[in-house]
């Protein structure tokens, strides 16, 4: 990487002071739900909500294809909720607790071996067509906050991760993600790939670093839809919950500035790339309308006991394609957040001599795997009913 191309991404990447009202609380029986307040941009938000991105490439905005919230009306009364619970869920889903045993597992790494920028046969329309966000949202949700790059005189040592070796010089890649708060228990994030208010908060998880997990809500989905519905009143995405401080959140923005507050440098910096309103949701909205809507609709699937783990970030198109297929089979996973300048780099490459990403391990059968159709194939053989 020269210099040049470096600095040009560092500017990008600059975070600017931006003004924004407080997230409000709204008090509810517990858990504690934080949720926003109506803004002045709320009717356009409203009708932003219902666009289908797929419909975009066809020309049209079918407000019942994007389904991202279903209109609820009616008031409810918490309390009553309590002492008459329904009980919609009759398969078991994975939990944080349930995930916690899994690093003890021995992975069997299986299929073919990583090739760094290879495309698959048969695959180079599906990747050309997860790059829309390269356009559209430039380096959100590749870099980490405060990323830097270097580069170091001399051979890089066998046992570290650079991005690659120049003229007797390695690249070294830091950030500041080191110096924010880290949560004790994983965040969950209950949401869906074809939605733009999603994305923001997914590229928001890559700029902080943070591991989560996510509970995808696609449309038909019979589990995890049902289940914001009853815990905050709304089926509307995205939904978040720290368990580390009870907190439970609808509202892209909020959530972006809860989580900077909480984990990063402060909301007041976020960077810019998230902070255009609805700018960056229709930048977000184009860049995933290629894909014609996938990673938005159910695909019967077997609920997995346990989440499956990938190393993944929000601007891989390779990475994209693997979430797109986690999403439609409804399956709870794990993420840990590997943008550049992130130490999830290191980590996987202390695991398999080698960084890419996606990478995958499914702590339910025992196999680890790279290559984004290889596990696309794996998870459609293995959970798709």
């Amino acid at each position: 990487m020269s210099a040049s191309l470096a600095s040009k991404a560092a500017f990008v990447g600059r975070r600017f002071v931006a003004g924004k009202t407080p997230y409000r609380t709204t008090r509810r029986a517990a858990p504690a739900i934080r949720a926003a307040a109506p803004s002045d941009d709320a009717a356009l938000s409203r009708a932003l909500r219902t666009v289908n991105t797929g419909g975009l490439m066809r020309g049209s905005t079918r407000v019942g294809d994007a389904h991202v919230m279903e209109a609820d009306t009616t008031t409810k009364d918490t309390t009553e909720k309590e002492e008459t619970p329904q009980d919609t869920q009759e398969t078991p889903v994975p939990t944080t607790a349930a995930f916690s045993s899994s690093a003890e597992i021995q992975y069997t790494l299986q299929g073919p071996p990583p090739k760094k920028f290879g495309v698959a046969d048969g695959e180079l329309g599906n990747v050309l067509s997860a790059s829309g966000s390269f356009l559209t949202r430039a380096v959100s949700g590749a870099l980490c906050e405060g990323w830097n790059v270097s580069l170091v005189q001399g051979e890089c040592p066998r046992d570290t991760y650079t991005f690659g070796e120049f003229g007797g010089r390695y690249v070294k890649e830091t950030s500041d993600v080191s110096k924010f708060a880290r949560p004790q228990i994983q965040l969950e994030l209950y949401e869906f790939e074809g939605c733009p208010f999603c994305k923001k908060v997914r590229e928001a998880v890559i700029w902080l670093d943070l591991d989560v997990l996510f509970y995808p809500c696609p449309q038909g989905g019979p589990n995890f839809r049902e289940q914001i519905k009853q815990r905050g009143g709304k089926s509307m995405f995205p939904y978040m919950v720290d368990p580390n401080t009870k907190i439970e959140m609808y509202e892209s923005d909020d959530i972006i500035d809860y989580l900077y507050d909480t984990y990063g440098p402060g909301k007041e910096n976020v960077s810019s790339l998230l902070r255009a309103g609805a700018l960056t949701v229709l930048t977000a909205g184009f860049g995933l309308a290629p894909r014609m809507g996938a990673g938005s609709r159910y695909t019967p699937a077997t609920m997995p006991a346990k989440p499956i783990t990938v190393y993944s970030y929000e601007a891989s198109p390779f990475c994209k394609l693997v979430r797109e297929k986690l999403v439609e089979l409804e399956l709870p996973h794990l993420m840990k957040s590997s943008g550049r300048g992130s130490p999830k780099r290191q980590e996987l490459f202390d695991k398999r001599g080698m960084f890419q990403a996606p990478y995958i391990e499914d702590p339910n059968t025992g196999i680890a795997m790279f290559e984004s159709s290889a596990i696309a194939k794996y998870l459609e053989q293995t959970y798709a009913k």
